[in-house]
């Protein structure tokens, strides 16, 4: 099967359909099983409620825009503002219909290569924003613990023993920045310091027994790298604090969603300590098996956030937080597509 008809199968009505029927079961269970309506009938719909909900909508545009700008300086200003549109929402897109675990990535490769763009750069490209994005995570999150410790940070109702074992959220936490914390530092090594020895690293590593048949699949990521470094040699300070700072608006925007969302229904005591939490899940939600983490993240969000909503009202609002920050994904991901395989394929 040739690369077009694997990317026709993954954005296929089928890939589309299960997400949202996930949602809607997952949906139904929060509403009438964990949502207090008595609660909700007290719930002001006034202007201050409504203007809180509009910045959080304003937010995720703030997201998109920062992403559409990152995109436009990783590749020169070859892709123009209407195109960069178009590569963003499809790129979440893929996101939206595959498991967090997996991402969009190789449909990114294959939708900036239709763009014009060659396989190196876009390869480089795709290899930089999976930087950028670690990066911003790896420095963010001890900032935040500075500022606000780490004494709440972790919900310890999330706790669970299993087999005598006990899976603690702090533990998970620990374990999953280390992780983000050993990827980055091996891409730094690899694309900036040492493309040629790194790749010459992971052939040794994938001699054993154990590993040999992935080599050849190795073999193509340590040729990837050398031909990222090769990409990004020379590229002056500002490209990179140009690009971080897109990052770190468009990150920002995405968490930022929520704290203006629990502005809606209540005061926030502690914006920081959302923010923080929000941190910690967004690693739980990395191992999500689910397309876009659907099902994974409501109760993700009621899990870690409920201390912050009005009793009873979690999972309504962790719905309302999809429907700002996912579903719109998946809606304007069908109408781009294919008008954009109509443009590029002319």
């Amino acid at each position: 099967m040739d690369k077009n008809n694997k990317v026709k199968d993954l954005f296929s009505l089928k890939r589309i359909v299960v997400p949202i029927i996930i949602g809607l079961a997952v949906t139904t269970y929060l509403l009438y099983s964990t949502t207090n309506w008595e609660e909700f009938q007290k719930v002001e719909w006034g202007l201050q409620t409504m203007v809180w909900m509009l910045v959080a909508l304003f937010m995720m545009f703030v997201r998109d825009l920062a992403y559409m700008f990152r995109i436009r300086i990783l590749t020169e200003n070859k892709i123009s503002w209407r195109n960069s549109f178009d590569v963003i929402m499809l790129w979440e897109f893929a996101s939206a219909i595959t498991p967090s675990v997996v991402g969009g990535t190789g449909v990114a490769l294959y939708i900036l290569n239709k763009e014009g763009l060659s396989g190196g750069k876009s390869t480089a490209i795709v290899m930089v924003t999976a930087l950028l994005d670690e990066l911003f995570y790896v420095i963010t999150v001890p900032v935040i613990v500075l500022f606000i410790g780490t004494e709440y940070l972790f919900p310890i109702e999330l706790q669970k023993e299993i087999l005598g074992v006990t899976f603690s959220v702090k533990g998970l936490f620990v374990l999953g920045y280390s992780f983000i914390l050993l990827l980055c530092s091996m891409i730094v090594y690899g694309v900036f310091l040492n493309p040629q020895g790194f790749k010459k690293l992971l052939l040794q590593i994938f001699k054993w027994n154990l590993l040999t048949r992935w080599k050849s699949k190795i073999e193509k990521v340590g040729d990837e790298i050398i031909t990222t470094s090769q990409e990004l040699k020379g590229k002056p300070l500002l490209f990179w604090l140009k690009a971080f700072g897109a990052t770190l608006f468009s990150w920002t925007a995405r968490f930022w969603v929520v704290n203006f969302l629990l502005l809606a229904f209540t005061p926030v005591g502690s914006h920081l300590l959302i923010y923080g939490r929000q941190l910690v899940m967004w690693v739980i939600l990395l191992i999500s098996p689910t397309p876009g983490g659907t099902g994974v993240s409501e109760f993700a969000f009621q899990g870690f956030l409920s201390d912050f909503t009005p009793l009873g009202l979690a999972g309504l609002l962790a719905v309302l937080w999809r429907l700002f920050s996912y579903y719109p994904y998946l809606i304007i991901g069908t109408f781009v597509l294919p008008k954009w395989l109509k443009r590029v394929y002319a």
